[in-house]
């Protein structure tokens, strides 16, 4: 009976917008030149300037835009530069802001459990010109620490404002900075700072420990300097003896008395060693130059519309190039950085008290830059709120949802809809974020359009990686196509070249296809201490330098460019079928009872199998159908019914993604831990580390097949 009235509700729902459709029509027409937006979103990106049977080259058809063409006319050509133009540019306005914690308190939770939460004030904003001059003379403390200019400094840190500050005081004496996540694993944080014979190291009062233990491995490190934390005092004894121990305001304060002098690089020297996240084994070192930086700043600059009152949320990892460049623009363009974490990040955030509000609430950000792990667990949140309505708010959700997704790719916008559902949900991230830009992993087109449907803004992705300083295809903001990465910036190529193996090549149709390969400005010089495997990613050519990227990609008929596998994710079966892992798992996240899953396939079987870390909230739900509500988490792991219910919303799941039938895991065992950068088998980035995976549930991998 309740869905009759529910069908009936929402029959009469439709009826009222089909009317209100006929009636605003021609307003909404003469109004929102809905042509225009669809001819925008159709123009041609890129065109051909080299092709044979083997490979196509593309370059984008767009010109540099006024960022670009003022960094010309002004010569900036480094970071070191960029700060200098901007601190006279843009004097006293808000350059960095930190929010101030005013107190930790105990918080009782509903189960009884005790936790500590954050009561948190405003932000606190230090202007171009002040974050400037703390830059420069944190650079002299570091000379009067004994840190010679040209010699490799360590930033093992969280992202925050004392991040690139300290970045830009090591710019100004033209130290190169390795960067390092602060997620990494023990042995990875060692590795990268013996391999670079790094002397200094700047980590942060939660990071300090870690060195008792750390130090015996990093031998040549004689100095330590820690952010300060708000509240507690750091402890700074316990250390290995010899090694000098000072807090980050006295290496500032060190240097305003000084008599040192600012070393400016030059373009071509080296600005940072970037440790990649490892996701096939060590971290390799990219070396990037000022120019490579600089390069991509440009390429974005001419992508990205930019306004004089954005405000920029910065919270990913400033050890990941995409963060590092972003928040360059923003400083060359005067957009303000307001610092926030991933646990104060919304009002619901783990660290946020009762009654206090989220980073993005107090700051009001119009920009800010994510990953699609992020985005999917932002999409997940929205379904798990409608699915958790009554069965009339869920139908009036879906429909209103369809509504405006066929209306936007018509070329119209939907002001009243937006107002009277999609605005409320966009309050989430503080009501004003007009863009996010996506990059680090590909982002699936379901998560694309239901971020850009519901939060009522632009979602850009773009694609790079840290050999090419993040640069190489952005999307227009215009694009109204989802699953797409964006055309070729205005400062490299693109070429895609023949990969027989798999068959992908440049004459297929009806789109060509081949491994991409990356050219430019924006190109790194090689790996640190790696020449061998430099001379087998990168080569010279035609004066530019290029970069082998191991994904595969097609360019479509507008030249935009469609990352569809990843020469390393191929797996061919026993039946001579090629399947995409990184495909498979890309699409199979977006289901709601997945946290994450790796998808194996052995060459000598029909099938793929998986391994699948469930969705804890999803998991207990699932269990209470099932009657099985009193086991553990642990428990429902190992259970063959929770097992088998599982399996089966998969394969409804990818049946809506279209996924084929050799695709879609045929066996699962869901795994009892969260994977963490600190178990090894994610990166820093969180991105699956396979032969690790592989090797900790082989017995699994083994049994799967076996059944």
């Amino acid at each position: 009976m309740d869905s009759f009235w529910v069908q009936s509700a929402i029959g009469a729902i439709k009826a009222i917008a089909f009317m209100y459709d006929i009636i605003t029509l021609p307003v909404y027409l003469v109004f929102q030149k809905p042509w225009k937006r669809r001819q925008d979103s159709r123009r041609v990106k890129a065109k051909i300037i080299t092709n044979d049977d083997n490979e196509l080259t593309y370059r984008t058809t767009d010109p540099p835009r006024d960022v670009h063409v003022k960094m010309l006319q002004e010569n900036i050509d480094t970071l070191e530069k960029v700060f200098n133009y901007v601190a006279k540019t843009y004097t006293s306005k808000r350059c960095l802001g930190t929010r101030q914690i005013l107190s930790e308190e105990d918080e009782v939770q509903p189960n009884g459990r005790v936790f500590k939460k954050y009561n948190l004030g405003d932000y606190k904003w230090k202007t171009f010109t002040e974050a400037e001059r703390t830059a420069a003379n944190f650079g002299r403390g570091l000379r009067e620490l004994g840190q010679k200019p040209r010699e490799n400094i360590v930033i093992f840190a969280e992202t925050r404002a004392e991040w690139m500050i300290a970045a830009h005081g090591c710019f100004k004496q033209a130290m190169p900075i390795v960067t390092v996540y602060a997620t990494l694993g023990d042995d990875g944080v060692a590795h990268c700072i013996t391999e670079t014979e790094v002397t200094t190291v700047i980590t942060s009062h939660d990071l300090l420990p870690k060195f008792k233990t750390l130090l015996d491995k990093c031998p040549l490190v004689k100095n330590i300097i820690y952010i300060e934390d708000q509240l507690h005092k750091t402890e700074t004894t316990g250390f290995k003896a010899g090694v000098k121990i000072l807090p980050f305001n006295q290496v500032i304060k060190n240097g305003q008395d000084s008599k040192y002098e600012n070393v400016p690089p030059k373009g071509d020297d080296i600005a940072i060693i970037m440790y990649t996240s490892g996701s096939t084994g060590t971290p390799k070192g990219v070396l990037l130059s000022h120019k490579n930086c600089i390069a991509t700043m440009k390429g974005f600059c001419d992508m990205v519309p930019i306004y004089p009152d954005d405000v920029l949320i910065g919270f990913l990892p400033l050890a990941h190039v995409f963060e590092l460049v972003a928040e360059s623009v923003c400083l060359m363009t005067g957009v303000p950085i307001g610092y926030s974490t991933p646990l104060t990040l919304i009002d619901t955030s783990s660290k946020i008290k009762r009654g206090c509000s989220g980073d993005a609430t107090v700051l009001k950000p119009t920009c800010m830059t994510s990953v699609p792990l992020i985005l999917d667990r932002i999409s997940k949140g929205i379904n798990d709120k409608v699915n958790s309505g009554s069965a009339f708010r869920k139908s009036l959700f879906k429909f209103l949802y369809q509504y405006k997704v066929k209306w936007v790719q018509r070329g119209y916008k939907t002001p009243l809809i937006d107002k009277l559902v999609f605005k409320k949900v966009a309050k989430l991230m503080g009501g004003k974020v007009r863009i996010i830009m996506s990059g680090g992993a590909p982002l699936s087109a379901d998560t694309h359009e239901q971020i850009k449907t519901c939060l009522c803004l632009d979602l850009i992705q773009g694609y790079g990686l840290t050999e090419t300083t993040s640069g190489a295809t952005v999307m227009d903001y215009r694009d109204m196509t989802y699953g797409r990465t964006g055309g070729p910036l205005t400062v490299c190529d693109i070429r895609l070249v023949n990969w027989e193996e798999g068959n992908y090549r440049v004459t297929n149709k009806p789109y060509p296809q081949g491994e991409v390969l990356i050219g430019g400005e924006c190109v790194s010089q090689g790996y640190y201490k790696l020449p061998g495997k430099t001379n087998e990613d990168f080569f010279e050519e035609g004066g530019r330098r290029w970069f082998k990227t191991g994904d595969i990609g097609e360019v479509q008929a507008d030249g935009v460019l469609k990352i569809i596998d990843r020469k390393k994710d191929l797996v061919k079966l026993q039946a001579g079928e090629y399947v995409s892992l990184g495909k498979v798992e890309s699409e199979l996240k977006t289901c709601g009872i997945i946290e994450n899953i790796c998808v194996y396939g052995d060459p000598t079987k029909q099938y793929t199998v998986a391994l699948v870390v469930p969705n804890q909230k999803h998991l207990e739900e699932l269990a209470e159908k099932h009657g099985l509500a009193d086991k553990t988490y642990e428990e429902l792991c190992s259970s063959p019914v929770i097992e088998k219910a599982i399996l089966k919303e998969i394969a409804e799941h990818a049946r809506k993604c279209k996924l084929q039938k050799y695709e879609v895991p045929a066996a699962i065992t869901l795994c009892k831990e969260v994977w963490s950068p600190d178990m090894g088998l994610v990166t820093a980035a969180f991105k699956l580390k396979r032969k690790d995976i592989q090797d900790k549930y082989q017995h699994d991998i083994n049994r799967m097949y076996a059944s």
